[in-house]
């Protein structure tokens, strides 16, 4: 294996790691909306808007999370040059 191949290695499995973190962190917010009372703010909760309106919240939250966790999991990398 050259260089390149182990570059294309390490940025493909990073991709995989940054993708499986998202998917994860937006089930978990997904999970934990369910237990939020929307029927209190919306006129129609059960409709499909109400619905669209919680998958696009689980995947903002979701987002945020993982973005959160993967530059904690970067920065935590980076620690290890100054010692």
């Amino acid at each position: 294996m050259d260089v390149s191949d182990v570059l294309d290695y390490s940025m493909g499995m990073t991709s995989l790691v940054s993708i499986t973190v998202a998917l994860v962190c937006i089930g978990f917010s997904w999970w934990a909306l369910q237990q939020f009372r929307f029927d209190l703010f919306l006129k129609q909760p059960k409709s499909a808007p109400a619905k669209m309106l919680q998958v696009l919240l689980s995947i903002a939250l979701g987002y945020e999370i993982a973005r959160f966790v993967l530059d904690y999991f970067n920065w935590s990398r980076l620690l290890t040059g100054m010692f």
